[in-house]
C-alpha cells in the first residue's frame, strides 16, 4: 500500500496495525481510533489529510512520517490550501496558483524553498503566479522576489496563524 493523503485511516490500520499508537501518540483527538465503532465509521471515510486537519498538523509531514515508519520513501506531496480572499487584497491573488510549495515540508527536508520558487517562476507566463505556504513569514524570500521584480502579496491563513501563504506573480 502506497500510503497518500487520500488513503482512508481503516485502509491504513488494516495494512499497518502497528501505526495505530503512533498515530495516536501524535495527537489526542487521535485515540478515538480505539473506539470500534467510531473506527468502522469514521475510519471508512476520512482520509489522512483529514486526520491531518483533525489534529490541526501538517498533511505532507503527517503522510511522510507515517510513510517513513513503515519504510516507504519520503515525497513532496501535494498540498493543498484553503485560501479566502478579503476585500483590500490584490485580485491577481484571487486566481488558481500554478504551483503550491509546501516550504514548510522542504525546510523539514533540509531544503531551501527559494531555488524551487526560482526555477518555477522562469516557466512562468506573464500574470501567472506561485503559492508558497510556510509557517513563517518568509521575508528574505519576499524581499528576493521583489528585487527580481515579480510581485508579492503575503498574509495569514485566517483559521492557522502560524500557516503563512506568500502569493508570488510574474508580470
Amino acid at each position: 500500500m502506497n500510503i497518500t493523503s487520500n488513503t482512508k485511516i481503516a485502509d491504513l490500520l488494516a495494512e499497518y496495525p502497528a501505526l495505530e499508537e503512533k498515530i495516536i501518540g501524535i495527537a489526542p483527538p487521535f485515540k478515538n481510533l480505539k473506539n470500534p465503532i467510531l473506527r468502522k465509521t469514521v475510519g471508512k471515510l476520512a482520509t489522512l489529510e483529514k486526520a491531518a486537519q483533525i489534529g490541526n498538523l501538517d498533511v505532507g509531514q503527517f503522510v511522510n512520517m507515517l510513510r517513513k515508519e513503515v519504510g516507504q520513501e519520503t515525497t513532496e506531496t501535494e498540498v493543498k490550501v484553503n485560501v479566502t480572499w478579503r476585500e483590500g487584497e490584490p485580485e491577481w491573488i484571487k486566481g488558481q496558483p500554478v504551483q503550491i510549495i509546501d516550504g514548510t515540508e522542504m525546510l523539514n527536508r533540509g531544503e531551501h524553498p527559494l531555488s524551487k520558487i526560482n526555477e518555477t517562476m522562469k516557466n512562468l507566463e506573464q500574470n501567472q503566479s506561485v503559492l508558497l505556504k510556510t509557517n513563517f513569514k518568509p521575508i528574505p524570500l519576499i524581499e528576493a522576489m521583489e528585487k527580481q521584480n515579480y510581485n508579492v502579496y503575503s498574509k495569514t491563513d485566517d483559521n492557522h496563524t502560524d500557516q503563512h501563504f506568500t502569493f508570488i506573480r510574474k508580470n
